[in-house]
């Protein structure tokens, strides 16, 4: 996905009023807009491959969610998407409200936070978007799906910062306490 930024500033409620042209998400930084193109379809069959994997072996008391469900950063300031997203206990979000209407609500809480690369979002998903992930007091792993290779990335949270573990297309890779074979995401 492309992402270019389009106004120069606005406010939270502002961006959550704003509509996205059909196929374009929309992401909302600290006043700034990045609009992401759609996904191509091989980065939505990626997306869902992912999913499945991880739906498996998911507790009872974990959800996952997928690329509709909005984020909301507050240390970051960051309100946007990602390719899927896990939640365990309670579910815990962020509603902004304007005269009495939500105009949306945000996961404050992932444990689990996961982006399928893209040429053109590849930087920023391992740049800005990483740093902002990071201030999620309850995020435990980063998984950066690599779209153009078979490739897995999982940056997971210790108690000196985030360490990182590489699969390629013959390895399995553990994300959120399960083994997952890279191959099951590209097969």
């Amino acid at each position: 996905m492309s992402s270019a930024t389009t106004r120069p500033y606005l406010s939270l409620e502002e961006f959550l009023e704003l509509e996205a042209e059909p196929g374009r998400r929309l992401e909302w930084s600290a006043g700034l807009v990045q609009a992401m193109s759609g996904g191509s379809p091989e980065h939505g069959r990626i997306s869902a491959k992912v999913i499945m994997a991880l739906s498996r072996g998911l507790d009872e008391e974990c959800t996952i969610f997928g690329s509709n469900t909005d984020l909301w950063i507050d240390g970051a300031q960051f309100y946007g998407q990602a390719d899927a997203t896990i939640v365990c206990g309670a579910l815990q979000t962020h509603v902004v409200k304007k005269k009495g209407k939500v105009l949306g609500e945000a996961i404050t809480n992932p444990v689990v936070v996961v982006e399928v690369l893209s040429p053109s979002t590849e930087a920023r998903d391992r740049g800005e978007k990483f740093e902002a992930y990071k201030q999620i007091a309850s995020l435990r792993e980063y998984v950066l799906v690599s779209q153009d290779e078979r490739r897995v990335e999982v940056r997971r949270r210790t108690e000196r910062g985030f360490s990182s573990d590489i699969a390629g297309p013959e390895d399995t890779i553990r994300i959120h306490g399960q083994d997952v074979a890279v191959s099951t995401l590209y097969e």
